[in-house]
């Protein structure tokens, strides 16, 4: 079983419940409420992998897009 808090408090960023994580060239992505839903986007935002509906997929992309500069600027980290 996934450890949400771990998840939580290692992720480096966090926004409308999903837990976005660096690991080198990829975003590992946890929906903290439904931690069975999960997703690998790559720097771009292209999505590698998920267990996410079509819509929900679309939500995160989203997120990502629209954030991304928070993992990637060292102002920020």
């Amino acid at each position: 079983m996934i450890d949400v808090k771990k998840v939580a408090d290692n992720a480096d960023m966090i926004v409308n419940g999903y837990a976005f994580t660096k690991d080198n060239e990829l975003i590992r992505v946890l929906n903290l409420e439904h931690p069975t839903k999960a997703s690998v986007l790559n720097i771009t935002g292209e999505m590698i992998e998920t267990t996410m509906d079509d819509i929900e997929v679309e939500i995160v992309t989203d997120i990502y897009l629209r954030n991304k500069k928070y993992l990637e600027d060292p102002v920020y980290a």
